[in-house]
This record gives structure tokens, sequence and C-alpha cells, in this order.
């Protein structure tokens, strides 16, 4: 009962030929007038017809079906339903499936339920075995209470179940559904409530309270933090010094100053005499973060004293051995390194407080590993990957929030412009302009080498091409996947002393990349890419008082390619871009969410549905207020339901694993 249909087929009044609506399913009415014809292509065969009635004509394709030329009826008026299609300036109905007139006014506004299926398994079969089961099956245990139901306004689970699979109409279809996804969603926001209740009550065995130093380095920095800066670090603060153990979440967009909250955090770890480790997905933004801090503490002679050191997979064994003795003796005290610092053979004798940069390109159980390696030490994590509230609560619900919405007020908002190819040589030329001002100029491409199949631009093309043209005036270098690490580096570090003035890359700059002095930001086939990462690599510019520029190279002809590139064109704010990008590609692909269990929703879709899932986290919140351990009556068998969800036997989750999802 819980395979829910996966779309309804709407039974339509039949229109007249004239009416039909092309790329959509029409019901229509008409006369097959002649016999049919079979047009042979080897062991393929389409059989076609000419439909008529006052108004026009259209053609019917049906395809490796030659026997309908003598079944199909000739002379009387049926109705034809399928797919108008429009090719060279004639109109097709693609396959139609053939009704008497009385027999299709039988389905005419009905809500058939389509079904996923597998080889041998058809739908009438499904809706067969359906029907019987909720004809003959006992009645379904009721897991929300009466007065939820009520006060939102749900039907019974055995309404909403035979409801989804046979509604009369939409609107008790749509009754049924919202019973059944504030359900799913209850049910997941009980676990994580739950799940945050504990982890919140760990107690703080890693106390940091304010520090003098570190307060006064705050106050003294060579720029006024942001009130939302000024806002997050209170709220860090009251963490590190609290009963509790901190786990938290700092989102902001790109730009918005998360960096040096986690470094001011880092150095009250270092004045309570703790370890601090950081641990960003990649070895150049690693790398990247380690040259700041080292520049940042120079700044206030505490260099000698921390110690920070760099550990990555790229560097030689004899220097892997001598960091990670530094670690072990707690000479280091800032660690900052990749996915190397969870490894199993490194030990962190006094590790106090974590941080994970970018955090959602990080596997869950690669985030608990790092949290692990110190005796439950407080977790900070950041991302510049600006994420829609309702997402936010679900994918980091055992997290408080801190929210970065202020930038920089040196910082001028970056210029954009989407054009067509046409516009290349322009740009080009602009490129020249900027890189004379001594600026530098980024040039992004999808693909990495040319592709016969995909007709897009790449790197390795596209750079010797700015090569030649520029030749002993611009210096241009190439950046790409495939390189090997160290190749990679000396790039970057070209780019970032000015050696290069034009970078042409693939997305391996997207996060990490802090150049000041870059001013222009070249996307080509920027319709290959979800404005997410757009937005992201648009964050690659503006990081300097010098006015920037994105250009947006749209590759195709397509209405549908420019309205969804001018949502970037417009607006310079990642928050109402990720909602735009969650609307029109989903969560999963926006953020691969997919391995982090949102599959656990069957019929629900937290964009769709924000408003149920707004209700649902607030009921949450109010049975876990008054029955933290649903120990009550009335909650027993949804916290039967919670904990098989969260808990069965089926999967790796362990309550006291502190593992969400």
């Amino acid at each position: 009962m819980r395979w829910y249909p996966r779309d309804y087929e709407a039974y339509e009044p039949p229109v007249s030929c004239g009416e039909v609506k092309v790329w959509e399913k029409n019901a229509v009415f008409g006369i097959i007038r002649q016999k049919p014809s079979v047009r042979r292509f080897g062991n393929n065969s389409i059989t076609m017809a000419r439909l008529s009635d006052p108004t026009g004509e259209l053609q019917l394709n049906w395809f490796h079906m030659p026997y309908l030329r003598n079944t199909l009826p000739v002379g009387r008026g049926c109705v034809f339903r399928g797919m108008v299609i429009e090719k060279n300036g004639r109109r097709i109905l693609q396959h139609p499936q053939v009704y008497e007139p009385q027999a299709y006014e039988k389905l005419t506004n009905r809500l058939l339920p389509v079904y996923p299926l597998t080889e041998g398994l058809s739908g009438n079969t499904v809706r067969r075995i359906l029907q019987q089961i909720l004809e003959e099956c006992p009645a379904i245990p009721e897991i929300l209470p009466r007065q939820i139901r009520d006060k939102e306004e749900l039907p019974d689970i055995q309404q909403a179940l035979q409801s989804i699979h046979f509604p009369q109409d939409r609107r008790e279809w749509e009754r049924a559904k919202n019973r059944l996804v504030f359900e799913e969603f209850l049910l997941f926001q009980l676990g994580v409530a739950g799940l945050r209740l504990r982890l919140h009550q760990e107690m703080n065995t890693c106390p940091m309270p304010k520090t003098e130093r570190t307060e006064s380095i705050a106050k003294r920095l060579p720029f006024r933090l942001t009130d939302s800066q000024q806002q997050v670090l209170q709220e860090i603060g009251q963490d590190l010094g609290g009963p509790y153990s901190m786990r938290r979440l700092i989102q902001g967009d790109v730009g918005s100053g998360k960096t040096i909250l986690a470094f001011l955090s880092m150095l009250r770890a270092f004045e309570n005499g703790y370890q601090s480790a950081l641990m960003a997905p990649t070895d150049v933004l690693a790398t990247q973060h380690y040259g700041t801090l080292c520049r940042f503490l120079e700044e206030y002679d505490l260099l000698e004293a921390v110690r920070p050191v760099l550990r990555k997979g790229s560097l030689t064994q004899k220097e892997k051995r001598e960091i990670d003795r530094q670690i072990a003796s707690g000479e280091a005290r800032m660690i900052l390194g990749t996915h190397a610092l969870i490894q199993e053979d490194l030990s962190y004798p006094e590790l106090g407080l974590v941080i994970t940069d970018e955090q959602h390109r990080f596997g869950v159980r690669q985030r608990k590993q790092f949290s692990e390696k110190g005796t439950a030490p407080h977790v900070l994590v950041m991302s510049a990957t600006p994420i829609p509230r309702t997402l936010a609560m679900i994918l980091y619900g055992d997290l408080d929030l801190s929210v970065l919405r202020d930038m920089p007020a040196h910082r001028l908002p970056v210029k954009n412009c989407v054009v067509n190819e046409q516009y290349r040589e322009a740009a080009w030329r602009f490129m020249e302009k900027e890189t004379a001002l001594g600026h530098q100029v980024y040039v992004v491409c999808p693909m990495i080498d040319p592709d016969e199949e995909l007709p897009c631009e790449n790197v390795l093309d596209y750079g010797a091409r700015l090569q030649e043209r520029f030749r002993g005036r611009i210096s241009v270098g190439i950046l790409h996947g495939k390189m090997k690490p160290e190749e990679k580096q000396q790039i970057m570090q070209d780019f970032a002393k000015g050696k290069l003035r034009i970078l042409v890359s693939t997305t391996v700059i997207e996060v990490g990349i802090d150049v000041p002095n870059a001013t222009v930001m070249m996307i080509e086939n920027a319709e290959r890419f979800g404005l997410a990462q757009l937005h992201q690599l648009r964050g690659r510019v503006g990081r300097g008082s010098a006015q920037s520029y994105c250009i947006f190279v749209q590759g195709n002809d397509r209405p549908e390619t420019r309205d969804r590139l001018e949502i970037l064109n417009h607006s310079n704010d990642g928050f109402y871009i990720a909602e735009q990008d969650l609307k029109l590609r989903g969560p999963g692909d926006l953020f691969g969410i997919r391995q982090s269990g949102l599959a656990l929703f069957s019929l629900g879709d937290i964009y769709r549905d924000a408003d149920v899932l707004e209700r649902a986290d607030a009921c949450a919140k109010e049975i876990i207020k008054e029955d933290p351990e649903l120990e009550s009556e009335e909650h027993l068998l949804l916290k039967q339901a919670v904990t098989a969800l969260f808990y069965s036997q089926n999967d790796s989750i362990s309550p006291d694993s502190g593992e969400v999802i």
C-alpha cells in the first residue's frame, strides 16, 4: 500500500483536431475516413492514418503494429488519446489509444494511477492487486494522534491510502498526499529532534572561556567585522564556553567572511590549551587556508607559538612522518589539511575543536570520523553554499545554524551579463583591457578534452587558442583535474602571484581560490552548470576592491536556457539563487543529497511541500518538548515508526553513533 503512484493519467474531455495542444497528451474525437497505410523500414514499420473533423486533420502514427491496418475503426467517430508532436509543420498524434465514445466517457475526469513497473508487470495488474488489498486488508494502525490530525485537518491513514491510489478527483488526491507527506516529514523531524536533544546534552569536556588576547585581536583586525560576523562570533563563543559541546553550522554566501571566524575560534582553542584542526575538501583550498592562517598568526606574533602544520595527501612520506610527530606530540596546535586528517594512524592528544569547510562535499562518515579524533571536541562546520531553510532543516537538523547574510563593506557587487557565442570576440577584447589595467581573468570550460558527441568548449583547445591569440602580450595558464597535484599547485601559485594573467580551467577552481586581483570570470557553455555552481564560480571574482564582472556564455539558443541564466544575471543573492536551483533541479542533483538519506521521502518534496515541512517541523518540536522520549501512550506508535525509520537492523545507523543520515 506504500507503493505510491509515480503519476496519474487525467482523462480530460475530448477536443477537436483544431484544438489539440502540441507536446501534450490529448484526447481527440474524430473519424478515420480512409483505410490506414503501412510503411516498412527493414524489420520496422509505421502504421499511419488521417484523423479528421470539421476543424482540421491530424496524422496518426503507430510503430511496429502493422495489424492495426485491418482493425482500426474506419468511417465512425472514436476517441484517440496520445501525445501530439509537430514535425515539418505537421501535427502528429503518436501511438494513440483508441476508445469508443461511451467507454471514454466513463473515464472522463478520473485520475488513473501510474506506477513504477518492472519487466513483466503491467499497470493494470498493479492497480487490480492494490484495489483488492485495499478492500480486503484489515485496518492499518493509525500512528498520528487524533489531536494532530484534527489540528492539521488530515484524513486518517485508511482514507489517505485509498485516496492516494484511487482518488475520485484532484481535491481528494491533494488531501491524501498532504496527509502522507506530513507523516513522512514528521517522522524524520522527530528522529532528528530526538538525536539533536541527545547530542546537545553532551557535556562540554573542552571548556573554552573568553581570553583577553583573542578578544583584543578580534577588535584589532585590519577590517571591521560585519554585524552578521559579530553575531555569529558571539554564538560560537557562547557554545565554546557553555555547558554542552558545540555542534554549529556557519552558512554564508561566497565571500561573506566565514574563514576569519574559523581562525578566531581556533585562536580561542589555542589560548585555552587545546589543539584545533580544519579540514578542507581539496589540496588547493587546504593550502590556501594554511597560507592565510600563517599570515594571520604572523601579524599578531603568534606563528612561532602556534606552529601550524599542513597535512595533505600529496606530501612525501618523510614530510608526513614529521608532521604526524608534531601533531602527536602536541607541538602543532593548529592543524590544517584534507581528508588525510582523518586517517586512523593520526593521533591528536589535545584536540578540542574540529572544523570542516565546504562541509557538504564530505561524506557523513568522513565528518564523523573527524569529530571522533578527540575526546568529544567541539564541532564547527562551514558551507559557502546558501541553502534554503527547508533544505537546511533536513540536512542540518542536528546542528545549530548561524547565517552570515551581510557582505564586507569594501566589496562591490559583481556585474553580470548573459551573452551568446557571437559575443566571445568582444569578451576577449574586454579581458585584454582588464589585464592591461593589471587585473586577472578566469575562463571556465565544462570539459577537459574535446568530445565529438558533446559540442562544448574544452580547456585544452580553448587554452591553446588564447595562448596563440595573446602570445608575447598576456600569459595564459591551463588548469584541470587530470593534472598531477604538484602541477596544479604550481599553476595556482603562479596565478595567485600574478605570473599568469588568464587562467583557463575546469570547475576545480569552484572552491578555495582566493585571488583578490581577479576581476573577470567568463563561463563558457554556462547552460551545462547548475545555478548554484555558477554562483560559486562567480564568487571567485569580486574579492578585492576593484569592480568585477561575470560573463555567462550561452552555448545554445533555447529560450528556457536564457530564462534560467537570467536568474543569475539579475541577482547576486546566493540564497535566492539556491531557491531557484532547488526548484529547477531538485535537491538530489543540487547537493548530492541522494547519498544522504532524502530517499526516505517517498512522496515529500522539500521545495514543493515546503509549507507541509514547516508544519511538520513545528509539530515535531511541540511533541519533543512535551514528551522527549515519546513514552506517552498516544505517542507509542509514533516512537515505533521513528525507530524503524532511523534505527532498523538493515541500516548502518546506530542510536548512539551520532549519525543522522
